[in-house]
């Protein structure tokens, strides 16, 4: 085994340790040069030393609650579901070189493991359990707490953990984001006292991306599109690495993955509102609908200018129970005569585009004018 003035990375590791952690001075230019893609590591070494703790203080791992797993069931639900059956391919695939998978959520806590867990091993133990917190704040700098500080796929070596009792694990990790694009947690792969393996920072972004996936079907939807540029890049349909958008029977967006929405920037919006097919690409949205039929993939207009290949397919309706947006919800549940309906309709799809008319229109799949005559119409009654 090389020692370490035999392994530039290991060396590398140690005199940034010392800078840093010991000296409490900058990296020197070769440094900077050597861990440029690595600066995120010193501003977390830097967060915890900021919080006055020391790399060679003991890491306590507290207790867990006997209800950790109950209580993971109940918060996430359909996340476990989602990530169940990809956490086990994950699990198979690196048993043989002594590594195992964690599930937390999005604040570090783990809600689920696979894979070969030794518990008679301390070190494994201690962090393979259901409800313990493995945040930044809790145990340093990790391949958990990186992922969800930088939001990307991450590989962290033993010795860029801030804790000297946290050396033991080397491990990679990957953020996991909803369809709305919110980031609900991270997917880790971890080895005590094994051998590195970088490679496994791809191995993990690949598990999360099918997690994402199977979060985003398991919505209610009537289309699903996938998406691809058209140059040499052929739509298969759920390949890794596709971009996937999901449509309700209105054209409404119900989500989308990471991919869809690096190549599409307005499905940012999603998570502070609805956003309609209508304002992605520039085409009448119901032929969306309508290419599902021919099942090979076109070339789509966007509003840049740029074009994308798109492939629909067509998905059962609803079954009943399934979730849906609000405003449709609050309409199934609103008791009254049919303008109170129409009233509570309105204002629910206003409020859940944040005020903008137009996109209320566009959800309730009625014209701008139509639209602002309801509300009128419905202003007038309520005073």
């Amino acid at each position: 085994m090389p020692t370490l003035r035999e392994d530039p990375r290991l060396n590398q590791i140690a005199l940034a340790r010392q800078a840093v952690l010991a000296e409490g001075t900058e990296l020197t230019e070769a440094l900077i040069g050597a861990w440029v893609d690595r600066a995120w590591i010193v501003q977390s070494w830097r967060r915890c030393l900021a919080r006055g703790a020391r790399p060679d203080a003991p890491v306590a791992f507290e207790p867990v609650s006997p209800r950790a797993g109950a209580h993971a069931a109940e918060q996430h639900g359909a996340l476990l579901a989602a990530a169940r059956p990809e956490l086990q391919r994950l699990a198979a695939q690196i048993a043989p070189i002594r590594y195992f998978a964690l599930l937390t959520d999005a604040h570090g806590a783990v809600i689920d493991t696979a894979g070969a867990i030794d518990h008679r091993n301390r070190a494994t133990h201690a962090i393979a359990r259901v409800g313990i917190d493995l945040s930044e704040q809790s145990i340093g700098t990790s391949a958990i707490g990186a992922a969800l500080a930088e939001r990307a796929p991450v590989w962290l070596h033993r010795g860029e953990h801030f804790f000297t009792d946290t050396s033991v694990y080397s491990c990679a990790g990957a953020p996991l984001f909803g369809p709305d694009g919110a980031c609900l947690g991270m997917i880790d792969i971890t080895g005590v006292q094994a051998p590195e393996h970088p490679e496994l920072k791809h191995l993990v972004a690949q598990s999360a991306r099918q997690i994402e996936d199977a979060l985003l079907l398991a919505r209610a939807h009537r289309l699903r599109l996938y998406l691809a540029w058209p140059a040499g890049w052929q739509v298969s349909g759920g390949s890794p690495g596709e971009g996937l958008l999901c449509l309700d029977a209105d054209g409404q967006v119900i989500g989308a993955n990471t991919t869809a929405r690096q190549m599409l920037p307005g499905l940012h919006a999603l998570q502070t509102g609805p956003v309609h097919a209508s304002e992605l690409f520039a085409l009448p949205w119901p032929s969306l609908f309508d290419g599902a039929a021919h099942r090979e993939a076109r070339t789509v207009p966007l509003w840049s200018g740029l074009r994308m290949q798109v492939r629909a397919e067509r998905c059962a309706p609803a079954p009943a129970g399934a979730v849906r947006p609000a405003w449709r919800s609050a309409a199934a549940a609103a008791p009254g005569s049919l303008k109170a309906l129409e009233s509570e309709l309105i204002h629910q799809a206003v409020r859940e585009a944040g005020g903008r008319v137009a996109v209320a229109a566009k959800a309730l799949g009625v014209s701008r004018a139509t639209m602002y005559r309801r509300l009128a119409a419905v202003q007038r009654t309520d005073g």
